[in-house]
């Protein structure tokens, strides 16, 4: 029985890396028609703030996108989530976030989640790797 779980799960995760593979080839896609957009059908080889934020945006987006599905490829290798991805993907979106914030929002609640959000992923991506490193060295 546990055998016809792993396959139904690998199936899955196969599904969702095809799926997930469209949705990255249609990001770069969409990031191409942006940049295309902004250098010659606004205005001709110049970008505005907007479209520079616009833009960053969607690279994050499609770095994220690219990040989920190395660890979906991990997860089929070996069997296991792996913890620092994850994170990885984290500091990827909340630094997303922090670049395409209205410069204008002033409010200092939204700011402080934000920056506490960074310290909290910062520390567990430190701890991580730290724990990868004690792991790793040969005992006596």
């Amino acid at each position: 029985m546990l055998d016809y779980i792993r396959k139904f799960e690998n199936i899955m995760y196969i599904a969702l890396i095809i799926l997930l593979g469209g949705v990255i080839l249609f990001s770069i896609a969409d990031l191409l028609w942006v940049i295309w957009e902004g250098l010659v059908v606004n205005s001709v080889f110049r970008l505005d703030n907007a479209e520079l934020l616009s833009i960053f945006g969607v690279f994050l987006l499609v770095v994220i996108g690219i990040e989920l599905l190395d660890t979906l490829k991990a997860y089929l290798r070996e069997n296991v989530i792996h913890v620092e991805i994850v994170i990885l993907v984290a500091v990827i979106a909340i630094a997303r976030k922090v670049i395409i914030l209205d410069p204008e929002l002033r409010d200092g609640a939204l700011l402080a989640g934000m920056g506490i959000l960074i310290v909290g992923l910062g520390i567990a991506y430190y701890l991580i790797k730290k724990g990868n490193v004690i792991k790793s060295i040969p005992p006596g």
